[in-house]
């Protein structure tokens, strides 16, 4: 059987110097382990068009954070702190290091791939981690990128394995109370990728009876675990490995965010999104919860990315990485604060 996914930004040609008597799922197996990759950042700055942006200075506010998190609701899930460029000691330990530590997925297509014809690693998560690295240590930052399995992110996150984690994280009030988010960068759902000849109309039941895949520690395990619809719920460590697992045979169909669907469409014309999303979704760049002068210092960041209008530096991240199979989005969600 012919592996289709393109995890990696074109897989066929990742595996193209594979022993042809190497078997499909050891193949999946050797491209989807995560693994440490390194990345300098290169060039300037964005430059971003029409006013800059005053940040003012804030006290640390552990404890107005902890409260927050404390208070939360899915209607104030996405509200984070406000922003300001004064350096605290998340920020100097980070200055002290000289490099940027990011949790990032390295198998997401548009997201955080890497490209096999320059080893580098690419997509929209990867632009913004780039722009947060400058933004603290200078044009010529060097960041350190850390793949990390959905199911470790907050992990990494406590332990301080890396400074942030940015890879399609969703923001709920659940994960608020183990790490600390920034403001939301993107806004997405819970959908359905099933193959295009396939019975599977939505999330609803015409699931019962299937083989549903999703990655352990991500939203749409909890969304399952709520509601199943009598599907068979097959749990891996990454989002790609259940496109792999659709192709095999050896799942019916996947729930995951509609923007990594969309990805997964992409790089698969046999399979589509089903139905509408069922859920709404903020993406958030998370950390530590004690690294509040850093969740300042990255909704800073944010703020920044998001200005310029049609020509601010989140636009044109979209227009290259997500516009093909995400059209129509005019612009980033607008920030919430709690403070």
């Amino acid at each position: 059987m012919r592996m289709r996914a393109r995890g990696l930004g074109n897989l066929r040609a990742v595996l193209a110097p594979v022993a042809a008597g190497m078997s499909v799922m050891a193949v999946a197996a050797a491209v989807l382990v995560p693994a440490l990759g390194r990345d300098a950042a290169a060039g300037a700055p964005d430059g971003v068009s029409g006013p800059p942006a005053v940040h003012r200075a804030y006290g640390p506010g552990t404890a107005a954070a902890r409260s927050a998190a404390a208070q939360c609701t899915a209607g104030t899930a996405a509200e984070s702190l406000r922003p300001s460029a004064e350096d605290g000691p998340a920020v100097e330990r980070i200055k002290k290091k000289g490099q940027l530590v990011v949790g990032v997925d390295q198998n997401t297509y548009r997201w955080g791939y890497r490209d096999p014809g320059t080893g580098r690693l690419e997509g929209f998560d990867i632009d913004l981690a780039r722009a947060i690295a400058r933004d603290i240590l200078g044009p010529d930052a060097k960041v350190v990128f850390q793949a990390v399995p959905t199911n470790q992110r907050i992990p990494a996150v406590q332990k301080r394995t890396v400074d942030m984690v940015v890879r399609t994280m969703t923001i709920n009030c659940t994960r608020k109370e183990q790490v600390a988010f920034s403001t939301a960068y993107f806004q997405a759902g819970q959908q359905v990728l099933a193959p295009k000849s396939s019975s599977v109309r939505a999330f609803d039941d015409s699931l019962r009876g299937k083989r549903v895949c999703t990655a352990a520690g991500s939203t749409g395990e909890t969304a399952l675990a709520a509601q199943s619809h009598g599907a068979r719920v097959l749990r891996v460590p990454n989002q790609l490995d259940c496109l792999v697992r659709l192709q095999l045979g050896e799942a019916d169909a996947v729930v995951t965010d509609s923007a990594l669907a969309a990805a997964q469409a992409a790089q698969d014309p046999t399979v589509e999104l089903k139905g509408r999303p069922f859920t709404d979704e903020s993406y958030g760049v998370a950390m530590n919860k004690d690294d509040t002068d850093l969740v300042r210092r990255v909704n800073k960041v944010l703020d920044d990315y998001r200005g310029g209008g049609a020509d601010s530096p989140w636009m044109r991240a979209y227009r290259t990485w997500l516009k093909a199979d995400l059209p129509g989005i005019s612009g980033p969600p607008s920030p919430e604060y709690s403070d």
